[in-house]
Parts: structure tokens; sequence; C-alpha cells
């Protein structure tokens, strides 16, 4: 990297160096057996430099020799986008636990133990579901140096549990499903065990459902999978730097309702997504990013802070290219009131657990549709079933203006969101029963 560096500054008036080595052993079950076992290790070193005013990026995977890549980047500065920022120098960076050594102690032997053991306690509930699971270990070692004087480098490690589940009786398909990860190895199967579990128990009868506007929850998962995607676009910095944000002249104002806040957070212990600073080397912070309904601030990188006339907030990820504003961990704030006191207060209504195709709306209104995978129908305060062949549609500004309740208890989603339930008192609901 260094050599890298040192070749690039004598014909760019900036540059920077980025690699990352990861390791990764995923073992896989498919119908209820073990499917692959392997591990993969890969290296990938990025070079992005400024000249003559512009933006040049080149990356290889695996060993490349310091002047190829420096003469790649350079052939691409003529076509680069003008560069509006300067590379960070020399920043102190925040102490976050991100690695667990114990990790690497994890055996092949005790991930595919772990796998059956999942597999087999949904087994015992529901004999005939058939299972796909997957249990992953890995780490990484992330280095930037850059011409300014900024040079960082960290360890994380990573671990995944998951299950999904399919049960096929006649023409009928109940689709479950659950994981957890985090930077320490995950040994107890029996969180995701339970909600694999409490999914089939409330799907066990099938029910039917109105057509009309009626009151919704969203779990954690129906949060993750229809309501995450149009925010994550709203709040991206150069969305509303293109003018595309519904939200970009709204900063400071009152968008949602008094009870919501968001906030972006890279600095949370052992999460998946947290790190001492980006791709770019800019230290990682708790950006709000909605406070008590009121639009608080976007989420940028170098490039698009510096167009908008504003600092980075630490959010320039590298998704095999230049880095963009990306998220890390999304936190939505608890509220008051149980999912059991939501479901009490409806007389009729749905539990929306999983939503598939939501992002086929229009994501930058806001606007969401798709099929429920998974959710179950509320009468008279009680959980009665599940639903078959209902759509819901709605959109989030308006949903998130307007909140019945939001729930006490909050659950990771993915190891990237942290979410509780949110109680909507109306969402437009359409089955196929009409």
């Amino acid at each position: 990297m260094e050599e890298i560096l040192s070749q690039a500054r004598k014909i760019a008036t900036q540059a920077e160096v980025f690699q990352v080595f990861s390791k990764s052993t995923p073992v896989h079950f498919e119908a209820d057996r073990l499917k692959q076992i392997q591990t993969k290790e890969s290296t990938s070193t990025a070079l992005r430099l400024i000249k003559n005013g512009k933006i040049g990026f080149a990356q290889a995977n695996g060993s490349i020799k310091p002047e190829t890549l420096v003469n790649m980047a350079t052939e691409t500065c003529q076509f680069g986008a003008p560069a509006k920022f300067d590379f960070p120098g020399s920043k102190v960076y925040p102490q976050i636990d991100i690695f667990d050594a114990q990790i690497d102690e994890v055996t092949i032997d005790n991930m595919v133990e772990l796998g059956e053991q999942l597999i087999a306690a949904i087994k015992q509930h529901t004999p005939d579901i058939m299972c796909e699971a997957s249990v992953t270990k890995g780490n990484a070692s992330v280095r930037i140096i850059n011409s300014e004087g900024a040079k960082v480098s960290y360890n994380k490690s990573f671990f995944d549990l998951s299950l999904g589940g399919v049960l096929i009786q006649d023409d009928d398909m109940l689709f479950v499903g659950e994981s957890q990860s985090s930077c320490h190895p995950i040994l107890d199967f029996k969180t995701v065990a339970e909600e694999v579990t409490r999914q089939l128990e409330l799907a066990r009868n099938n029910v039917s459902i109105s057509t009309r506007p009626m009151p919704v929850i969203f779990t954690p998962r129906g949060v993750a999978s229809a309501l995450i995607a149009p925010l994550v676009t709203a709040f991206n910095g150069k969305v509303v730097l293109d003018g595309a944000s519904p939200l970009k002249n709204k900063q400071g104002k009152q968008v949602f309702d008094e009870k919501f806040s968001l906030w972006d957070d890279a600095t949370l212990p052992y999460q998946i997504a947290s790190c001492p600073c980006d791709d770019e080397g800019v230290p990682s912070q708790q950006t709000p990013l909605v406070d008590h309904g009121v639009v608080s601030h976007f989420l940028y990188d170098l490039q698009t802070a510096a167009l908008a006339n504003t600092q980075s907030t630490g959010n320039g990820n590298r998704q095999g290219s230049l880095p963009t504003p990306c998220p890390s961990s999304l936190i939505i704030e608890e509220g008051d009131v149980s999912f059991w006191d939501m479901v009490k207060d409806i007389k009729e209504g749905l539990i929306i657990d999983q939503l598939m195709g939501a992002e086929q709306g229009n994501i930058l209104n806001g606007d969401f549709s798709g099929n429920v995978l998974l959710g179950y129908k509320v009468e008279g305060g009680k959980i009665t079933g599940r639903v078959k062949d209902t759509m819901v549609s709605g959109n989030v500004y308006q949903l998130l203006r307007q909140l019945e309740a939001i729930g006490r208890e909050t659950r990771w989603v993915g190891g990237l969101l942290r979410t509780p339930c949110l109680y909507c008192s109306s969402l437009s609901v359409a089955t196929k029963a009409g």
C-alpha cells in the first residue's frame, strides 16, 4: 500500500489507498440437509487520486503491481468527476469493540452441529416443514492511508445464523424465517428457533380478511421489508443534492409524527455495521436523522458533503466502486406501548411480518406496495390466524406522519436495523376474495 501511495503522489495532487482482506466460512443447509461448506478469502485494493482537479479511480482483486494500479487510476482521471473535497488528514478515531477472537475458535463441526440443532428444533415443532439454514463466520482487516497523513487500520469479526422454512400443504405455501448477526460468535440457536416457532404458531390457521383501509401493525421484520428502503433513499445526501429526495427542503421541519425518531449509528459495540471510520477514513459517529418528527440531518460522504457545503457524516461506503453515502446501523427509538396492547386495541386489522415486493413502488416518492408474505389478522383484539392472497399499499410519509403507537420492545433485523413495532391507524388492504 505504501508503494502504491508513493507512486501515486508523484503524478497526483492527492491520493488514497484502501485495502480490505476478508475471510469467511459459510456452512449451508438445503432441504434439511448439509449442502456446502467452503472457506473464501479475498483481497481488494483500491486507489483513488485527484489529478488536475478530477477524480481517478481503480480497483483490483488479489495482487497487483503498484505501477499498474496507478496507471489504471490515472487513465480514468480525464473522465472523472471534478473533486470538490480534500482527503482527511490524521484523525482521532473512536475505540469501538468489533472484533472477537473467539470466532476463530468456533470449528466447522461446531457450525454444522449448530445448523443441525436449529433445523431439528423447527422440524420437531412442524415435521413437514422444509428448511434452509446458514451458519457463517468470518473476519475482515481494513487499512486506509492517504497523502494527507491519514493512516487507519482495524479488524472486524462477524457471525451470522439464519433459517428459512417453507411449509407446503396442497396449494398453500407458508414462508417463515429469522436470522441473527453479531461480531460475537452465536452459539445458541434458541432465539432464532423460538421466533420461527412463534411464526408457525400464529400461522396455524388461515383466515380471510376484508378489502378496505384498516389498522396495521408492522413487526420489526415488517418495518424492515416495507418502510426502510424509501427512508434510506430519502436521507441519502446524494439524492438530496440531486433534488430527488422528498425531504430536500425539509431539514429542520416537522415531517413525521413527534413520537418518531430515527438515527444512524456506526459506533455500537459488536454490531456488524460498526467501525471506527468509514471507507474514506472519516471517524464514525451517531447521526440523528429524525428527532421527534423533525428532519435533522442527511447522510454524506466526502464528495457529496463538499457539494452540499457541509461535513461528511462518516457514511462513505465502498461497494466495489467509488464511495457513496450509505447507512450503517439504523435505529428507530422505542415507544411506550406493548405489542399485545396494540393488538388489543384493534377490532379488525392486520399484522405485517414480511412484505414482498415493496421496492416496486415509487421509492423516491415514498410509495410502497407488495404482497403480504407473512401476516396475521387481528379480530376483536386477538390474533385469529394467517392471511393469504393479501396486498397492501401506502406512503411512508403519510403513514409515519400519524402513528397510532410505537412499541416499547425493539429487535435487530439483519444486524442493520433495530426497531420496535409500528402501529398505524389506516392502510389500504386488498385481498383476492374482495
